[in-house]
Parts: C-alpha cells; sequence; structure tokens
C-alpha cells in the first residue's frame, strides 16, 4: 500500500498528501441498489424493446440518466432519444427502481463513515443518481453525515461521469481542496475514470458483477472485494497518508 500511494504522488506531482476529506460515490459504495438499478433499466429497455448488452448498466453506472438512454438509442436507433422519450423512460426507470430497491446499506459502509469522521476527515457524496427515494433516505441511515453543502448530484452537474466535473466539484464542497486532499471510494468504471481524470487517489471496492481488472484498467490504484474489506485496510490507508511524503 505504501508504494502505491507512493507512485500516486509521482503520477501527480505532489510531494505529499494533505487529506482533508473522503468523497464516496452513493450506489455500490454506501447502498446495496446497484442490482434494482440494473434490473429496473433492463427491463424498461425490455418494454421499450430495445436491445441492451450484458452489464450495460453496470458499466454505464454514474452516468446521468440521459446520456444512458442516448447510448442505448445511438445502438439501436442510430439517434438520439427525443426529450419526451426520455422523460417516458427515466420516469418508468425510476417506477420500478422504487419497486426493486430494498434500500439495505452495505456492510461496512456505516462504519467506515464512522472511521473517517472519527479521524478529522470531511465525508462528500458524489453521485451520478438523481433518485429522491435514495436521497432522501441518506439523513436517516447516515444522521448528521452529508449535508446538501457536501453532496454532488445528478442535479448539480451539467456532465455526468466519466467527465471529471462531478469530483471537482466534490472537491470544491469538501472545502475547495486540491486533489491531493481527498480520497475517493467509489464501485463503478466510471466513476472511477471520473475521479482519476480530477487527479484524485481512487480506491475501489468491487461490490458488483465485473472483474476487478475492469476497475483497474478504469484507474483505480487499488481495488477492494467489499466495503468490509475496505474497513478493515482504511486505518493503515488513513496512516500511510499522513506519513509518506517524496
Amino acid at each position: 500500500m505504501e508504494q502505491i500511494l507512493s507512485d500516486y504522488l509521482h503520477t501527480y506531482s505532489f510531494t505529499h498528501f494533505d487529506l482533508k476529506a473522503v468523497i464516496f460515490d452513493m450506489d455500490g459504495v454506501l447502498y446495496d441498489s446497484m442490482p434494482a438499478h440494473d434490473k429496473s433499466w433492463r427491463q424498461t429497455m425490455d418494454e421499450m424493446e430495445l436491445q441492451y448488452l450484458p452489464y450495460e448498466f453496470y458499466l454505464h453506472e454514474g452516468r446521468i440518466g440521459k446520456s444512458t438512454i442516448n447510448t442505448v438509442f445511438q445502438r439501436n436507433l442510430h439517434r438520439d432519444a427525443t426529450d419526451e422519450e426520455i422523460k417516458k423512460i427515466y420516469t418508468r426507470k425510476t417506477d420500478l427502481f422504487q419497486q426493486y430497491n430494498s434500500g439495505n446499506i452495505l456492510p461496512g459502509a456505516a462504519e467506515v463513515l464512522g472511521l473517517v469522521q472519527a479521524n478529522g476527515l470531511k465525508p462528500v457524496l458524489v453521485t451520478g443518481s438523481g433518485q429522491p427515494s435514495l436521497l432522501d433516505r441518506l439523513d436517516t441511515h447516515f444522521p448528521g453525515v452529508f449535508t446538501p453543502q457536501t453532496m454532488v448530484t445528478a442535479f448539480d452537474v451539467k456532465h455526468g461521469k466519466p467527465d471529471p466535473e462531478p469530483y471537482l466539484m466534490g472537491l470544491q464542497k469538501g472545502g475547495d481542496l486540491k486533489p491531493n486532499q481527498a480520497i475517493v471510494i467509489e464501485n463503478a468504471p466510471l466513476g472511477i475514470e471520473s475521479a482519476v481524470r480530477a487527479g484524485i487517489f481512487t480506491i475501489a471496492v468491487n461490490t458488483g458483477p465485473l472483474p476487478d481488472s475492469v476497475l483497474a484498467d478504469a484507474g483505480a490504484s487499488v481495488v477492494f472485494d467489499s466495503m468490509e474489506t475496505l474497513l478493515e485496510r482504511m486505518p493503515e490507508i488513513l496512516r500511510l497518508t499522513q506519513a509518506i511524503s517524496i
């Protein structure tokens, strides 16, 4: 782990970490909601008689809804969806998601947030989601952890993941931070790409069906198999960020 952290500093020409915040994705990091997202996207596209690729909606995780819909439309119909079609599809997908989503927190997520706060770091949320059913639950499941001032959602950005804008905005929400003043916890390739393009040290937790190699190829510096494993390793990571300089 020490070498991985040092490699990041060399790559981005920093001499040290100065951690102030930890930036979390939401779906697949805090909540076990990705199976419901995947199922609701697939059913919606089946109803529209539009073809999609295996695990496509895990690969698209983090995109704003319009971008995901247009990707499928371009492949099937060789055009973007109209505003009316986007509204219809996303409304149906949202309705299905609310039916299928369990609302379960991923094991270890609350404890990781607690550890971050106990170390004097600010938790920041950066999600491509615009699902009010999840956003409204954050304060219930993680009371006092996130505020509107420390959250970036689909409603805040013009360019969703993999564009760096969401995580650059996350740095701003963390207190106008530089990239070496935060680390990112992500589970999706597009989110990882977004965070890496923003210059932030990025940890992947593989809570879905994609191979670890997909997350590593997207740029994650390290890949863990669960939030529980991250919880075990987080004290070492935070200690090393305070100790390493080049």
